[in-house]
């Protein structure tokens, strides 16, 4: 796997109503290198290269294919491919490691106890989110307050120990549901067609399922799962 080399970087002060373009221009500016938005095509990551195309089209894209996705996430993908003539930096997880737990574990591992779950995120997802982010100052999240009890104490820039000590930059830590949804209407984004089918959170095809009434929006993400367990190793 390939090693991050560590950065020393710092974190800028910023006014706790700072908006998502000032959170942008201060992590650019604080980062130690290329910046990159790690995008899922979630309607935050949507948008997210709205807001970069508009004040920092200089900011690449890259995405995770864990070779589970919903055919409805690639459909957004192409469209934001085509609207904004966006290149995407795709990732995959190493072959060997996946052909390796298939044959012995089988397809489902990961519903059989969260170990499993822990071992298949991280060859699909955490082990290429390494590769993408080597060579970076720092990465772009889609991440909110909102979203889920583990993303409480998010904060607008701040430093990712986990991946080297470059810079994390969540703009839209604020933004409630609403505001990212009369967003997306008001500019006339594409977004995933399962957000209307009850998929307020989308990750991998067999690990999500549409929400009930009442639930939480992230209840449809391992739903077996504790919510304080329902993470997948990208961010911690």
């Amino acid at each position: 796997m390939s090693q991050l080399s560590p950065q020393t970087t710092s974190v800028p002060q910023l006014n706790p109503d700072a908006g998502a373009e000032q959170i942008i221009a201060a992590g650019l500016v604080a980062a130690k290198g290329f910046v990159t938005l790690a995008c899922s095509f979630s309607v935050e990551d949507v948008v997210l290269i709205d807001i970069l195309h508009k004040v920092a089209p200089e900011v690449r894209v890259f995405a995770l294919d864990t070779g589970r996705l919903n055919e409805e996430t690639y459909e957004v993908a192409e469209a934001l491919r085509e609207r904004y003539a966006l290149a995407i930096d795709w990732y995959f997880p190493e072959r060997q490691a996946v052909e390796q737990l298939e044959r012995e574990k089988g397809l489902f591992s990961f519903r059989a106890n969260l170990d499993n779950r822990h071992e298949c995120c991280r060859i699909r997802k955490v082990e290429p989110l390494r590769r993408a982010l080597v060579g970076k100052g720092g990465w772009i999240t889609g991440l909110r307050r909102a979203q889920s009890v583990t993303r409480a104490d998010l904060a607008a820039i701040e430093i990712d120990q986990v991946n080297g000590g470059l810079l994390k930059i969540n703009p839209l830590l604020n933004w409630s549901d609403k505001q990212i949804w009369d967003y997306a209407k008001e500019q006339g984004l594409p977004v995933n067609r399962l957000h209307e089918q009850g998929y307020p959170s989308i990750g991998c095809a067999p690990c999500t399922r549409p929400i009930r009434e009442g639930e939480h929006p992230r209840a449809g993400r391992w739903w077996w799962e504790n919510p304080e367990h329902k993470e997948c190793g990208l961010h911690q």
